[in-house]
C-alpha cells in the first residue's frame, strides 16, 4: 500500500471521511486525537474496533474528517468508514469483519414530525373535558 486509501462511513446524520495509510496507530478526527475528541470510553472502543477485529491496532495511520450528528453518531460512522477503507486495502479481512457486524450500514434515522401532532408519533394530551 503506497498512497492513502479513502472511505466513507456513514450513520443518522453524520458523515466521516476516512483517510487511511500505514503508520504508527495514529488516529486524528478532525485536527485532535481521537481521545481528545471522542472523551467517552465507550465511543473510543467504536472507533478501535474494527483495527482490533484485524489485530493491527499499530499498523495504520488513520485521519478522519467528521461533519454532521452528535458525538455517538460519528463515532459509529467512524467505525463503518474504518472498516471499509481496511477492506480496501486486504479484502480477505472481510469474513472476520462481516462476523463482528462492522460492514453494516445501520439504517435508523430520526423520523419527521407529523402535522398535528406533538412529535413524529406522540399526539397532544387528549382532555375529555
Amino acid at each position: 500500500m503506497e498512497k492513502q486509501k479513502l472511505a466513507t462511513g456513514r450513520r443518522k446524520t453524520a458523515v466521516t471521511r476516512i483517510f487511511l495509510t500505514r503508520g504508527t496507530g495514529k488516529i486524528v478526527i478532525n485536527d485532535k486525537d481521537y481521545k481528545d475528541y471522542f472523551s467517552l470510553a465507550y465511543l473510543q472502543n467504536q472507533v478501535d474496533l474494527p483495527l482490533k477485529t484485524i489485530e493491527s491496532l499499530d499498523k495504520y495511520d488513520i485521519q478522519i474528517n467528521a461533519t454532521g450528528g452528535g458525538i455517538k453518531g460519528q463515532a459509529e460512522a467512524c467505525k463503518l468508514g474504518i472498516a471499509r477503507a481496511l477492506l480496501e486495502v486486504n479484502p480477505e479481512f472481510r469474513p472476520a469483519m462481516k462476523a463482528a457486524g462492522l460492514l453494516h450500514r445501520d439504517p435508523r434515522k430520526v423520523e419527521r414530525k407529523k402535522p398535528g401532532r406533538k412529535k413524529a408519533r406522540r399526539s397532544f394530551q387528549f382532555s375529555k373535558r
